[in-house]
């Protein structure tokens, strides 16, 4: 681990609440994958800030865990970043679920530093969704794609049916504390409080369930317009956690977002009382 803070963390006041965020773009498709809750747009960036700095084991792994409910986590599988190769198995789990810290939205076409999403998956989703991440983490663990490669294989993997619908209904539980990813065009990577429930809905978008983002209602989020409906495989209906479970999530996490906040200066939230922790 290099130890030194990249430039993309530093621009760590850039928080967000999140129902503000999505209201402005209520009316686009948007993405999530890690995950995702944006419009997809491709940035054309340079691929020269492709290593990615390598988390402490301890914090990594609380922070994939957080995700989850507390009584799937003891017995979920862990998979930790290796900058130089991708993800590996920290801890073998028994009951199907896998968590993880998502470093590369790959739908935006671009390399970042400072983006950390905790997602976990269950037993189908880790069979369905798991590769992509993987393999996109092993794509730029080589140094030798662009941001722009990796999306287009990415997509041309979706098209000629390597990757997968998952066979049932399931759910990818994103309870962590923090999010810090992209939101628009416009905000960059934002640190955001919004601990929520993503339910698999392939080729479903907003306008097939009437949904409409009050930070509180079921809400879907789809590709945007980098794959068509029929290939709109990532979609998901995202239903946040409610006000109490909130600031329940937030208590039990304090000593968590002050590690992170130690770790790097990016990972810090501002207390507030939209964001329920003092």
């Amino acid at each position: 681990m290099s130890g030194i803070r990249h430039p993309g963390c530093l621009n760590n006041m850039k928080q967000q609440k999140i129902g503000v965020a999505l209201a402005k773009n209520c009316r686009r498709p948007l993405s999530f994958v890690v995950i995702v809750l944006v419009s997809i747009q491709s940035f054309g960036q340079k691929s020269g800030n492709w290593k990615l700095e390598r988390m402490p084991a301890g914090l990594e792994t609380d922070f994939a865990l957080s995700a989850l409910p507390r009584h799937l986590r003891d017995a979920a599988t862990v998979y930790l970043l290796d900058p130089n190769k991708g993800y590996y198995i920290a801890h073998q789990g028994t009951n199907g679920f896998s968590t993880f810290i998502n470093r590369t939205d790959w739908e935006w076409a671009e390399f970042v530093q400072d983006s950390y999403a905790a997602i976990s998956y269950d037993a189908e989703g880790s069979k369905t969704y798991l590769p992509v991440f993987f393999a996109v983490a092993e794509m730029r663990a080589t140094g030798k794609y662009s941001p722009s490669q990796i999306r287009d294989t990415i997509l041309k993997r979706v098209k000629d049916g390597t990757y997968k619908v998952p066979s049932r209904t399931g759910v990818s539980y994103m309870l962590s504390p923090l999010l810090r990813t992209h939101v628009d065009s416009t905000s960059g990577i934002v640190n955001m409080v919004m601990p929520h429930f993503m339910f698999y809905a392939p080729r479903v978008d907003n306008t097939d369930i009437g949904g409409v983002w009050d930070a509180h209602s079921p809400y879907a989020i789809n590709s945007g317009p980098i794959l068509d409906k029929e290939h709109s495989i990532f979609n998901y209906i995202i239903l946040p956690a409610g006000d109490t479970e909130k600031a329940a999530i937030m208590k039990e996490n304090k000593d968590l977002l002050k590690r992170l906040a130690e770790y790097q200066s990016c990972l810090r939230i501002e207390p507030t009382a939209d964001n329920h922790h003092h």
